[in-house]
C-alpha cells in the first residue's frame, strides 16, 4: 500500500510527458475518479501550467447516465478542473454493443483532445482490468482484432499506451495498480464514486468474468494473468523489434503499392520474426485491419523458402521469383466510392481533397497508371503495372482524372499510405514494426510518444 498520494502519483506518472497537457477520461467510477485526483495532484506539483481537461462520455445507454455525468462535472468544479460531457448519440447496435461503445468513446475522446491541442488521453484501466482482458482473450483464443494468444500477442493484454487513428495517444498509467489500492486512497480522501450497474450485468462477458474472480481462487487466477501479461508483453516487444530489423534490411518499395523482399528474407535463421514481419506486410499491402492468420502465413512462408510461387493471401498477391519476393494488392474487390474531403480508401490510402468534390468517384487507377513509371532493373514490368493499377484515382463517369489536379478537378492535397493493421489502434508493444513499415511505404511518421524519451514497454519513441 502506498503511503501518500504523492508516492502513488510519482510512481504512476513518472514515465509520462504531460507538457502538452492531458485529457482524462472520467466516467465517475472509482478507477477514473482516482486517476483524475492523482493526475491533478501530480500536475499541480510538477507542471502547474499544463492543461488538464476531464471528459465524460455519456453513452446514452441508461436513464441515469446524464446524472452521472453531471456528478463528475460537480466534482471537477470543486477541484478546479475543466470538464466537458460528450454524448454518444444516435442508434445503438443490437449486437457487439461493448465494442461499438468503446470505439465511440475513443473517437469522442480523441476529438476532444485535438480540439484542445492535447495529444494524450489518459484512461483509468487498472491491473484488474488487465487481468480480465488477458483471461477473456485466452478463453476466446484470440481477441476481436484477431490477435492469437498462442503467438504471445493477445496475452500481452492492453499496452501502456495505444496510438488511436495514428494521431492521438491513449495512455494507461494505472495498469500496474490494483483497484483496491485506488479505492482505499479515495476513501482516505473522502471522495466518492459511482458504481456502474453494467459492471455486474451478466449479459456481458467482462462482468461475468469479474464476478468469477472473487474469492481466493479467483484472486490467484487474477495474479497469474497479470504475471502472464507482463511476460507476453516482453516477448511481443522483442518479436516486433526483430521483425522491424528484417523489414529494414530486406524490404523496399519500387513503386506505390509494390513491395519487394530480398530472397534472403525467407532463408534466415529467425523464421519466427520473419513470419511476423510477413504477416504485417501482407496486411499492409492488402489493406486489411487484421493480421493474416499465423498458421496460413507460416505455411506460405515455408513455400517461399523452397522456391518460386504465386499465391494470394489476405487480398495480397505474393509473387516469389528468382529476383525477389514481390507483394501487391490483388485486383479483386477494389472499391469505387464517392469522393469526399477525407477518406480512407481500401484501407491503404488516406485521401484528403482541398474542397467539396461533386460527381467524382475514387476508384482504381487501372492499367494506364503505369505509363509514367520506369521499372527498376529487377522489377518485372508486369508486376509494376498490376500494382499501380490498384492505386486510387479520381474518376468522373468513365474518365480517369489527374489526381495532381488541374482545371477539371479539385486538387488532391494529400494521398498518404496507411499502415493498415495499425491504422486504427497501434499498441506501444508494436511501435518498432509499425515505424519500420511506415518508413518503407512512405506513411507519416509516428507522432511524438507520450513517454519521456522511451516507454515502459521497451520501444523507444523514435522507433
Amino acid at each position: 500500500m502506498f503511503g501518500t498520494e504523492t508516492d502513488l502519483s510519482d510512481r504512476l506518472f513518472q514515465d509520462f510527458d504531460f507538457s502538452h497537457g492531458a485529457v482524462a477520461a472520467v466516467s465517475g467510477g472509482s478507477d477514473s475518479t482516482a486517476l483524475l485526483h492523482l493526475l491533478k495532484h501530480h500536475l499541480d506539483r510538477t507542471l502547474p501550467a499544463a492543461r488538464l481537461l476531464a471528459v465524460t462520455i455519456d453513452h446514452d445507454l441508461r436513464p441515469s447516465s446524464a446524472a452521472e455525468a453531471q456528478a463528475v462535472a460537480r466534482l471537477c468544479a470543486e477541484h478546479g478542473i475543466a470538464h466537458c460531457t460528450l454524448v454518444w448519440s444516435g442508434r445503438k447496435p443490437s449486437t457487439g454493443l461493448p465494442a461499438a461503445a468503446r470505439e465511440a468513446r475513443y473517437r469522442l475522446l480523441a476529438e476532444a483532445a485535438e480540439a484542445e491541442g492535447i495529444r494524450t488521453v489518459v484512461t483509468g484501466h487498472t491491473a484488474d482490468d488487465q487481468a480480465e482482458t488477458v483471461l477473456m482473450r485466452q478463453a476466446r483464443e484470440g481477441d476481436a482484432r484477431n490477435e492469437d494468444p498462442r503467438d504471445g500477442r493477445g496475452l500481452a493484454g492492453m499496452a501502456p499506451a495505444t496510438l488511436y487513428d495514428w494521431r492521438v495517444w491513449i495512455a494507461r498509467p494505472l495498469l500496474a495498480t490494483r483497484r483496491a489500492a485506488l479505492r482505499e486512497m479515495l476513501k482516505r480522501r473522502g471522495i466518492g464514486w459511482t458504481e456502474d450497474p453494467t459492471n455486474v450485468d451478466r449479459r456481458f462477458e467482462r462482468p461475468r468474468l469479474r464476478i468469477s474472480l472473487t474469492g481466493g481462487a479467483g484472486e490467484a487466477r487474477l495474479m497469474e494473468a497479470i504475471a502472464k501479461a507482463g511476460q507476453a508483453a516482453a516477448e511481443r516487444e522483442n518479436l516486433g523489434q526483430r521483425a522491424a530489423a528484417l523489414i529494414g534490411a530486406f524490404a523496399r518499395q519500387p513503386a506505390p503499392g509494390l513491395i519487394r523482399l530480398d530472397r534472403d528474407f525467407a532463408s534466415g535463421e529467425d523464421s519466427e520474426a520473419a513470419v511476423y514481419a510477413f504477416r504485417i506486410l501482407l496486411a499492409t499491402v492488402g489493406g486489411v485491419t487484421f493480421l493474416v492468420d499465423e498458421a496460413r502465413c507460416r505455411a506460405l512462408f515455408e513455400h517461399l523458402r523452397s522456391g518460386t510461387l504465386c499465391a494470394t493471401l489476405s487480398r495480397t498477391v505474393v509473387d516469389a521469383r528468382r529476383t525477389g519476393i514481390f507483394l501487391h494488392r490483388e485486383a479483386r474487390n477494389l472499391p469505387a466510392v464517392p469522393a469526399a474531403e477525407q477518406a480512407l480508401w481500401d484501407g491503404r490510402r488516406r485521401i484528403t481533397l482541398s474542397d467539396r468534390p461533386s460527381g467524382l468517384v475514387i476508384a482504381p487507377a487501372g492499367p494506364g497508371a503505369a505509363k509514367r513509371f520506369t521499372p527498376e532493373g529487377d522489377v518485372p514490368a508486369s508486376l509494376l503495372r498490376k500494382a499501380l493499377a490498384a492505386e486510387p484515382a479520381l474518376w468522373r463517369g468513365g474518365e480517369r482524372l489527374d489526381l495532381a489536379g488541374g482545371d477539371a478537378v479539385p486538387a488532391a492535397t494529400a494521398i498518404v499510405p496507411a499502415v493498415s493493421p495499425f491504422t486504427r489502434f497501434l499498441p506501444s508493444f508494436d511501435l518498432r514494426p509499425a515505424a519500420a513499415v511506415a518508413a518503407l511505404i512512405g506513411a507519416p511518421p509516428l507522432p511524438p510518444s507520450p513517454f519521456r524519451g522511451h516507454d515502459p514497454s521497451g520501444a523507444w519513441a523514435k522507433a
